[in-house]
């Protein structure tokens, strides 16, 4: 495994981590807890030592299934969640922004986690607006000064207007969390050499483009199930983004190198990415993922 500096922070992080939104029960899948069990295990047998959630994944669902899975290690992990949502069921979510129930939150998270501590708190895709809140940022740097947070994060669509990513510094954030794959470049115009400027760590969610990128579809391929986000996406644009992914197969993918660990080490390659962050659902998704450092030259 290779690590990398996070940003201003302190942490030296595997350069792939482990994303977890699949915990939560919106991509198919309700987890037992012993196979995050084994999952987490094999991951730091790996060198892994990133694990990324949310409030929002389940209703601290996948908090929890991470919480009990690291017990008697916290040592070993830097745990990065996120706030700013309350989950009602799959796909239905409300904000919570405001200072009180941003703190509450955290409070829940903790317990969730079973940890004192979070080592990167991020806020969750919110309105410019709710992020320009300097009472939010004030009661979070209180939780700093307490021990609870080590360092806080952004995490954003590639929607978000960039008033956030201007503000990032002068609200104390240290990383920043945003879509990057093979298919979604946009963050290269302006987002990443702000981000290289600024000394902000990047984290790349999606870095398989919801699996896309992991070569196991084609064209036709059509998501029916109702529980299953992909499900929800328009089957035009899935479509589209199927034919492009054949044609990179062909034109940009080595003979004899799996997709997926080429599509992560694809962004790896780009100086300003710190971690890639790809969800896995069995210990052999985790193992590949892993062997994306292999395909980096020069271990960097």
């Amino acid at each position: 495994m290779l690590y990398r500096r996070l940003g201003k922070t302190e942490l030296n992080v595997s350069v792939v981590g482990v994303g977890t939104w699949q915990l939560g029960g919106e991509w198919g899948k309700i987890y037992e807890q012993s196979e995050v069990n084994n999952m987490v295990a094999r991951a730091k047998e790996l060198g892994i030592n990133l694990i990324d959630t949310a409030e929002c994944y389940g209703d601290h669902t996948s908090e929890e299934l991470v919480g009990n899975a690291i017990q008697g290690q916290r040592e070993d992990w830097i745990i990065a969640t996120k706030f700013g949502h309350k989950f009602h069921s799959n796909f239905e979510r409300t904000n919570h922004f405001d200072p009180a129930g941003v703190l509450l939150q955290l409070e829940e998270s903790l317990r969730a986690l079973k940890c004192n501590y979070i080592d990167l708190y991020q806020f969750h895709s919110g309105s410019d607006q709710e992020f320009d809140n300097p009472e939010l940022w004030e009661m979070l740097t209180r939780q700093v000064e307490a021990g609870k947070i080590r360092s806080f994060g952004l995490s954003i669509t590639n929607a978000n207007p960039p008033l956030q990513i201007q503000k990032m510094s002068a609200y104390g954030i240290s990383t920043l969390q945003v879509i990057y794959n093979r298919l979604s470049r946009e963050p290269e115009q302006d987002i990443f050499p702000t981000c290289q400027k600024e000394d902000i760590g990047v984290l790349a969610r999606v870095p398989l483009a919801s699996g896309f990128l992991s070569g196991k579809y084609n064209p036709d391929t059509i998501f029916t199930d109702p529980n299953e986000v992909r499900s929800l996406r328009d089957p035009e644009s899935t479509r589209q983004q199927l034919l492009e992914v054949e044609k990179i197969k062909a034109s940009e993918v080595p003979d004899g190198v799996p997709m997926a660990q080429w599509a992560l080490a694809w962004c790896l390659r780009h100086p300003a990415v710190t971690s890639v962050i790809p969800g896995c659902k069995t210990v052999e998704q985790v193992e590949s993922n892993a062997r994306a450092v292999d395909l980096l030259a020069g271990g960097s």
